[in-house]
């Protein structure tokens, strides 16, 4: 492995931070030039991770790993490095970076320079979450999101930005207060002082913690995730930081800080606390469900179209956290993939609203109608990206939702399966209700106020924003098997690890009267990483024996 195969991860982290130093030492007034370096720094980020795709092969290891002692005394090292879902969530991320920055490039004129500090070290923070394999770097990532977002949201918003920049910023670090306690607790007991760690790979090839320990820091881990996702009943912040962002805050917010919560599920919250995760995947799922129902009549209730499609992100992630709790490869596929299309079409979606906002100041349907008679483009374009929203055949929405749905119905692990899936089934159908009824008042009704004014259609420099995301929804639609194949292993080992524990897990769980007598085939090897603690078959540097 070359130097530059060895820190190309670490370069396409920290390349949004390089420029948003670069444009801290650009004089003050100079708007263009601050927007024009963070659009290209954040294309070059873009295409520095274009090689970590092209470069992974998908494995259950770590790709493009690397470690560096950042406190040996302490426990805790730079660690990180790529799983396949890790890598399409950090694909999606730098993605929509140019999008984002050139999206928002007439809209904001006033304190710039700010903003687009704002916007790269944000990036910098949410790469840097999905690829940390070190608890103590994986929180300070996670905590420096919450920054720039209030920042963006507290700054740029409407008019009760101040309100929604403090209710996002309390909830989200309140549920990350827990889970860093519940992070203590993992170092203090991962073996004896001067060898405790902070590393993932060691503390997830460590084994099993007793049930009632990870009961609780389960629950530690899940509530700061459930708020960041975010799951039924926690999610009343997020309409309010949806209305009140920016364009651009909503892209990011909805296109990948909001699977950051999912993501924790499947990356740290179920696999360290197997045995809770598996007790209290029902109530996860029905959680999603609510979310799913509850989200989609919401919907139907409102006026402003920024808070309807936040309301939708509830629906949508209600299905991925039904699929993370089905434990079915099928099912967990589906989620992992939704993260993405939901990345995608709920991005776009807020891309186009901004524009309509741009054009006329109101978000509110009342004051549209029959918009697609004076820009055709926008409402075809907006069109393609609604049936992606309710995932019709041929776009990237239909195949996850189809994933989780099937691989639910058939979960053998996940109590009442079957009537969950046939609940959160109907969130397909009130979806499409939603979102056709709303372009349906906005772009085919009777001629409104915004009519009367016109309507400029989308320009140059707006079909660049759009048009890779069409590109996205229709290849996804049509060709979804390279990101399945990327995520095939690590999903095969959550589900190994979650939904079918080994002989000493097992046996800790179920009663004296129920445990299962010993068996040559309970003692076969397990997958890598899997192991009990006697026989680990990872080294702790993460290299196989």
């Amino acid at each position: 492995m070359n130097w530059i195969e060895a820190h190309l991860l670490t370069v396409a982290i920290f390349l949004p931070m390089a420029g948003a130093v670069l444009i801290a030492l650009l004089p003050r007034g100079e708007g263009g030039q601050h927007k024009g370096v963070a659009f290209i720094v954040s294309l070059l980020t873009f295409a520095a991770s274009l090689p970590l795709w092209a470069g992974f092969h998908p494995s259950s290891k770590f790709a493009f790993e690397q470690r560096s002692e950042w406190a040996p005394s302490l426990g805790f090292s730079y660690h990180v490095g790529l799983d396949g879902v890790a890598l399409l969530l950090f694909m999606l991320t730098t993605f929509l970076g140019p999008i984002v920055v050139l999206s928002s490039w007439k809209l904001i004129q006033d304190r710039v320079k700010i903003y687009c500090i704002a916007l790269l070290v944000l990036e910098t923070a949410m790469m840097g979450t999905l690829a940390a394999l070190d608890l103590v770097l994986f929180y300070t990532f996670w905590e420096a999101m919450l920054i720039p977002m209030y920042l963006l949201i507290g700054m740029w918003g409407s008019e009760r930005r101040i309100y929604a920049a403090v209710k996002f910023f309390l909830f989200t670090f309140i549920g990350s207060v827990l889970m860093l306690l519940a992070i203590f607790w993992l170092w203090s007991n991962s073996g004896a002082a001067g060898h405790r760690t902070f590393d993932y790979v060691e503390l997830l090839a460590q084994g099993t913690l007793n049930p009632q320990t990870q009961k609780w820091l389960f629950a530690a881990f899940a509530l700061a995730f459930a708020i960041k996702v975010p799951i039924w009943p926690l999610h009343t912040w997020l309409p309010d930081a949806h209305t009140e962002a920016p364009a651009a805050g909503s892209i990011i917010l909805a296109g990948v800080m909001l699977k950051m919560g999912t993501f924790g599920f499947i990356r740290y919250a179920m696999p360290l606390f197997p045995q809770a995760a598996l007790a209290h995947a029902p109530y996860l799922a029905l959680f999603g469900v609510i979310g799913i129902v509850y989200g989609s009549l919401m919907c139907m209730a409102q006026t402003d179209m920024k808070r309807l499609v936040a309301y939708s992100s509830v629906a949508h992630l209600g299905f991925v956290m039904l699929g993370l709790s089905a434990l079915t490869a099928e099912a967990v596929s589906g989620a992992v993939l939704q993260m993405v299309n939901h990345g995608i079409s709920t991005g776009a979606l807020f891309l186009l609203i901004g524009y309509l906002y741009e054009r006329t100041h109101t978000r509110e349907l009342s004051a549209y109608g029959g918009v697609a008679r004076v820009a055709p483009a926008i409402a075809a374009t907006f069109l393609v990206v609604t049936l992606s929203s309710i995932g019709l055949p041929g776009t990237n929405g239909f195949v996850g939702e189809f994933l989780i749905l099937i691989g639910t119905f058939t979960s053998k692990e996940l109590n009442g399966a079957v009537p969950l899936a046939v609940v959160g089934a109907t969130g397909v159908i009130l979806g499409a209700v939603y979102m056709l009824w709303m372009y349906q008042r906005v772009f085919l009704g009777k001629d409104g106020k915004t009519v009367a004014h016109g309507i400029a259609d989308l320009s140059v420099r707006e079909w660049f924003t759009v048009a890779p995301l069409l590109v996205a929804i229709v290849w996804i639609g049509f060709f979804p098997q390279p990101l399945l194949t990327a995520i095939k292993e690590p999903v095969d080992a959550f589900v190994q690890r979650v939904a079918h524990p080994q002989r000493q897990r097992a046996d800790a769980i179920a009663p004296p009267s129920l445990q299962p007598a010993p068996s040559p085939a309970q003692d076969a090897p397990a997958p890598r990483l899997f192991m009990p603690q006697r026989a680990p078959l990872v080294r702790p540097s993460g290299e196989p024996r």
